[in-house]
C-alpha cells in the first residue's frame, strides 16, 4: 500500500471491486447511473459508519470539506445530501446484502481456524434476534405495536470469528421461530438457540437435514424417559437422558429421540435443562456449547454501540435495510483487514483509531499497530472484544 495515499483509500482497497459490480448488475433497476455510482454511495455510507456521522447533512459537510482529497479516496461523484438520500431511497438494498455475503465468504476463510472456546471440528452457529426501536410516525411500515415501530435483526452467527453468516431484517412483529423456515441447514453443523425457537416440527427439519441443534427445554415439556447415561456430578451435570415425546401432535411432529441434559452451574447455582439431537458429544460439551451462545448477545451489543444502526439517515424500508447491510459490510471489512494485517488489537480499538486517522497519509499498518499502544486491562469495553481470544 502506497504511503502517499489516505488510510481510507487503503482500507477500501480490500473491497473486491469486480464482485461488487456483479452485485450491482444483478438488479436491472439500478443500471445506467452516471453521476453518483453505487460505489460512491457505499464509500459515503462507510465513511458515516467509520466516523459516526449523525445525518446526511453531516456526511455532506464533512466530505465536501476534504476538497481534492475526495477524488483520491475513491469518491468520484459530487456528494450532496439529496443525491445520497435518493440513492438510499431507490437503489435496492439487496445489492449491499449480496455484497456483504461476498465479504463474509472472504472473512470465513480467514477465520476458519479461529478458536471459540470449545475444541470442535464442526461448524457451530448461534441464532438469535435483536430489536431496534423506531418512531411509528416516521416508520409506519415497521409497525410493531399500537404506538410503536421496530425492526428485528435475525442473525445466524458463526462462532469462529463471530461472523454474521446470515442476517434477516424484518418488522418487529415477526416471531423468531418463523426464521427457521428461511434457514438452509448445513449437514453436520451445530445450531444453538434459546427456547423462543422451540417448535418440534421445525426442529425435526433440522434433524432431517443431518444437522444438530442445542436449545433449552421448556418447563411444560411432555416426554417420557427411555434410558439414562451415567454422568460425573462433580462437573455440574445431573442427568443425561434419552426421551420420546408424549404429546399427540408433538410426537407426530418429532417422532425421533431427543437427548435431555440437566446441568447446574457451579458458580451461580442456576439449573439448565438442555434439549439436543446430538447423541455423540459428551454431555459437558453440550453445556459448554450452549454457554457460547452468549457470543451472539455480545455481537448485538457491540454493533449497536459501535456501528450506526440505531439512528437512520432515511425513513423508507429500503433506506433502513441499505444502512444496516452497509454497516455489517464495514464490520466484515475491518475484520478482514485485522486478520490480513495480523493485528492483535480488538475490533473496537481498530475502529477508534480509524475514526481519527481515516484521511491521514500514512501506511495503514503503521496507524493500526503503533508501538506505544497498550491495551487497558480495566477497560469497560473488554467484554465486547469479539475478536480477542
Amino acid at each position: 500500500m502506497n504511503e502517499g495515499r489516505t488510510i481510507f483509500a487503503q482500507l477500501m482497497d480490500s473491497l473486491p471491486r469486480f464482485e461488487f459490480q456483479q452485485c450491482v448488475q444483478r438488479y436491472p433497476g439500478n443500471r445506467k447511473i452516471r453521476s453518483f455510482s453505487h460505489l460512491d454511495q457505499f464509500y459515503c455510507m462507510a465513511f458515516a459508519q467509520l466516523t459516526w456521522r449523525e445525518s446526511l447533512r453531516d456526511i455532506e459537510t464533512c466530505l465536501r470539506a476534504l476538497g481534492p482529497k475526495l477524488y483520491h479516496v475513491g469518491i468520484r461523484g459530487q456528494v450532496a445530501r439529496s443525491t445520497l438520500a435518493d440513492a438510499n431511497e431507490t437503489r435496492s438494498w439487496r445489492i449491499y446484502a449480496d455484497f456483504a455475503q461476498v465479504l463474509l465468504g472472504i472473512a470465513r476463510r480467514l477465520y476458519v481456524n479461529e478458536p471459540f472456546g470449545v475444541e470442535l471440528d464442526e461448524t457451530v452457529y448461534a441464532l438469535d434476534s435483536t430489536t431496534i426501536d423506531l418512531c411509528l410516525a416516521l416508520f409506519p411500515w415497521a409497525q410493531f405495536r399500537r404506538h410503536k415501530a421496530a425492526v428485528k435483526l435475525h442473525t445466524l452467527l458463526d462462532l469462529r470469528g463471530n461472523l454474521p453468516t446470515m442476517v434477516i431484517v424484518t418488522t418487529g412483529n415477526v416471531h423468531d421461530v418463523h426464521i427457521l423456515d428461511q434457514l438452509p441447514f448445513e449437514a453436520g453443523a451445530i445450531y444453538i438457540f434459546d427456547r423462543g425457537y422451540i417448535d418440534f416440527e421445525r426442529l425435526y427439519r433440522i434433524d432431517s437435514a443431518k444437522a444438530f441443534f442445542i436449545t433449552r427445554a421448556k418447563k411444560n415439556l411432555d416426554a417420557h424417559r427411555l434410558y439414562s447415561r451415567p454422568v460425573d456430578k462433580s462437573t455440574g451435570l445431573r442427568c443425561d437422558q434419552t426421551l420420546l415425546l408424549n404429546g399427540v401432535r408433538t410426537s407426530l411432529h418429532y417422532p425421533g429421540h431427543l437427548r435431555r441434559i440437566v446441568y447446574v452451574d457451579p458458580d451461580s447455582g442456576k439449573r439448565f435443562v438442555f434439549l439436543t439431537n446430538n447423541f455423540e458429544l459428551p454431555a459437558l460439551v453440550i453445556a459448554q456449547l450452549y454457554k457460547c451462545r452468549w457470543q451472539v448477545e455480545l455481537f448485538f451489543k457491540w454493533i449497536k454501540q459501535h456501528l450506526r444502526i440505531k439512528a437512520f439517515f432515511g425513513t423508507s424500508e429500503n433506506a433502513v435495510k441499505t444502512q444496516i447491510w452497509i454497516a455489517l459490510s464495514v464490520y466484515l471489512l475491518v475484520a478482514i483487514v485485522k486478520k490480513r494485517l495480523g493485528l492483535l488489537h480488538s475490533l473496537y480499538t481498530i475502529l477508534q483509531i480509524l475514526s481519527l486517522t481515516l484521511f491521514e497519509k500514512m501506511p495503514i499498518l503503521q496507524a493500526l499497530s503503533h508501538a506505544d499502544y497498550r491495551n487497558d486491562e480495566d477497560s469497560q469495553c473488554r467484554q465486547l472484544d469479539l475478536f480477542e481470544f
